[in-house]
């Protein structure tokens, strides 16, 4: 875990030296929203289950991103472990989403971008030069801030992916595949009678299920959402967000998110990011209540970031 000393913070204007000031605390913070619990206090008994026999599925170990010589991320050490729900949160220009990107090696597409250190899938480098990058995105699946459907049909959105991976035997495993995705994803329902018709046609909220559901139609074994639900109304929101918690049973889910009540629903554990430094990881609620470092303290309250 990262050990440098975070420094130079202007006290005189956050008050972070002193937290018992009038300043709000981070469950003043949380409950702004009334509907707001703690994911890891609202599932306690399954995740202290979950813990006892978890496993790491990734594993981080002193990580640093470039982007030309600029260094975004400074050497990041986490573990994240199987059926987990992690958030990411932190300033924008952080690193939290430079760094979600290196899970699966989205930051390969950047040209300026070099990786060091070491990420390993289920002990497996994804940085072995030997890997099939294709395969670990398949494995690795990525949710992005806006959605993005194909410009293709509904259906051909789904099966576009288990096509290309040799996923379905025949046309009826494929609509198997296309129906059980759809239907992971809270979307069958909404769709059922339309499958025909351009998965741009939908609302937004359904857009980024329809993402979601390509996502799950490989098969993976974790799913990266960046800032999923940035460019939706409340209500497709709440809908992306029960999604998560659902898919939490079969699948490791990494989430950036600049909504720290969306961070409580969502996550057992959440990782605070400062400058492209990892400065805390912990149980959500402990983070929100009693932050380990006076910066995550003075984030989540809202005195600077």
């Amino acid at each position: 875990m990262l050990t440098t000393e975070i420094k130079n913070i202007d006290t005189q204007d956050t008050a972070v030296n002193n937290p018992r000031t009038s300043q709000p605390n981070a469950n003043d913070v949380i409950a702004q929203s009334p509907n707001t619990h703690y994911a890891s206090a609202q599932f306690d008994v399954q995740n202290k289950q979950k813990k006892n026999n978890a496993s790491v599925k990734i594993s981080a170990q002193d990580v640093h991103v470039y982007y030309g010589e600029a260094e975004a991320i400074k050497g990041i050490d986490l573990d994240i472990y199987e059926n987990e729900v992690i958030a990411f949160i932190g300033p924008s220009g952080c690193g939290k989403s430079t760094f979600l990107r290196t899970l699966n090696r989205m930051n390969d597409t950047i040209d300026s971008c070099r990786v060091t250190g070491k990420v390993t899938l289920d002990g497996r480098d994804i940085y072995d030069p030997n890997l099939d990058v294709v395969l670990l995105r398949a494995q690795v699946g990525m949710v992005f801030q806006k959605p993005n459907p194909f410009p293709k049909s509904i259906f051909e959105n789904v099966s576009y992916g288990p096509k290309l991976h040799g996923l379905a035997k025949n046309k009826y495993d494929l609509e198997e595949i296309v129906e059980n995705s759809l239907r992971k994803a809270g979307l069958w329902e909404e769709v059922k009678d339309r499958l025909n018709q351009p998965g741009t046609g939908l609302s937004g909220g359904q857009q980024q299920r329809l993402c979601i559901a390509r996502t799950i139609a490989v098969s993976p074994e974790v799913i990266l959402m960046d800032e999923p639900c940035s460019a939706l109304d409340p209500i497709a929101t709440a809908k992306v967000e029960e999604l998560i918690s659902e898919l939490s049973n079969q699948y490791t889910i990494a989430i950036v998110t600049h909504s720290m009540q969306q961070a409580a629903r969502v996550s057992s554990r959440t990782a605070y990011f400062h400058l492209g430094d990892l400065i805390e990881v912990n149980s959500t609620e402990k983070v929100f209540t009693q932050p380990d470092h006076q910066l995550t303290e003075a984030y989540i309250t809202g005195r600077f970031g």
